[in-house]
C-alpha cells in the first residue's frame, strides 16, 4: 500500500543563478518518493539586506535550506539564522571547496558566479545551440559534416530535447526523422565527422507518447497509423534496419531520461574518437 505523499518546503539561496542548487536539491528530493519539495528559489543574493528579506519568507514557510554563497560573512549569517530558527541548513559548495583546497594546497578565489563567465566555452555552447536549432527535425541536411553528433529515429524518440541538452554542453547536434520507406539523406550516409546514433524505444512507449501528443493537439489530427502499435513496430524495424546497415549504434530510450540518454551518447562519442 502506497503512503500518502507529504510536502515540505525547500529554500534555495544562491549568489548566482541558482542552477547548481536546484540540480542538487532535486537530486536529493528524488530519493524520497513519498515526499515532494515545494521549491523556493532566491537567486542573486549578495547583501545582508537581501538575506534578511529571504529569511522573512522562510519564517512564513520553514523547511530545509540549501545555499551556495561564496562570501563567507554572508554564509556565516545564513548559518546563524538557521541555527536560531532550528532549521537544517547546508552550504552545498563548501565541502567541495574544502576538498579542492586540501588537494590543491590553495584557497578558492571565492568569485561569485564564476561558472557563468563569458569565456570561449560559453560562446561555444551558444554556437552549438544555434546550430542545433537550425538543424532540428531534418532541416539543412546538406552540411551534416559540420555536426558533432547526428541523432536519427522515428517520431517521438526524444530526438529534439536530447539534441538541445547536448547543445547546452557545447556539442553541435543535428537530428533527422526516420520515416517508413523513406531513405535517409545521402549527405548523412556520406558524413565522416559526426557520430550518428539511432534512438529507439518500445512500440508501447512510443504509442503512449504519441497518444499524449494527439490529446494535446487542438487541431484535427489523423491518429490511426500514428498510434497503432503494429505500425510503430514496422517503423522501428525499418529504423533498426537502417542503423544496422550503416553500422550506426542504437540507444533504447524507453526507460531513460533525456539526461541519461545524453550521457550514453557522450560515452559513445568518447569511444569513437
Amino acid at each position: 500500500m502506497n503512503k500518502p505523499q507529504s510536502f515540505f518546503h525547500l529554500h534555495l539561496i544562491s549568489d548566482a543563478t541558482g542552477e547548481t542548487l536546484l540540480a542538487a536539491g532535486r537530486a536529493a528530493s528524488a530519493q524520497y518518493k513519498d515526499a515532494r519539495a515545494i521549491e523556493h528559489i532566491y537567486p542573486l543574493i549578495r547583501t545582508e539586506k537581501q538575506v534578511a528579506k529571504v529569511f522573512e519568507d522562510i519564517e512564513e514557510e520553514p523547511g530545509i535550506i540549501l545555499y551556495t554563497v561564496v562570501d563567507q560573512k554572508l554564509a556565516r549569517g545564513i548559518d546563524e539564522r538557521c541555527a536560531a530558527m532550528g532549521l537544517p541548513c547546508v552550504s552545498v559548495l563548501e565541502p567541495v571547496l574544502t576538498v579542492f583546497q586540501s588537494y590543491l594546497g590553495t584557497p578558492a578565489g571565492r568569485r561569485v558566479g564564476a561558472q557563468h563567465v563569458l569565456d570561449a566555452d560559453y560562446f561555444r555552447r551558444i554556437d552549438a545551440l544555434n546550430f542545433t536549432m537550425e538543424h532540428d527535425d531534418g532541416q539543412l541536411p546538406l552540411n551534416m559534416d559540420d555536426a558533432d553528433i547526428v541523432l536519427i529515429g522515428i517520431s517521438r524518440t526524444s530526438k529534439t530535447p536530447t539534441s538541445i541538452y547536448l547543445a547546452n554542453r557545447g556539442i553541435k547536434t543535428a537530428n533527422i526523422p526516420i520515416v517508413l520507406g523513406v531513405p535517409v539523406p545521402e549527405s548523412l550516409v556520406a558524413a565522416s565527422k559526426p557520430l550518428i546514433v539511432g534512438l529507439i524505444a518500445t512500440a508501447e512507449r512510443i504509442s503512449h507518447v504519441r497518444q499524449n501528443r494527439i490529446l494535446g493537439n487542438s487541431s484535427t489530427y489523423e491518429a490511426t497509423d500514428y498510434v497503432d502499435r503494429a505500425s510503430i513496430t514496422e517503423e522501428l524495424a525499418y529504423a533498426r534496419q537502417i542503423c544496422t546497415r550503416h553500422n550506426w549504434p542504437m540507444i533504447d530510450v524507453s526507460r531513460r531520461s533525456i539526461e541519461e540518454t545524453a550521457a550514453a551518447i557522450v560515452a559513445l562519442r568518447g569511444k569513437n574518437r
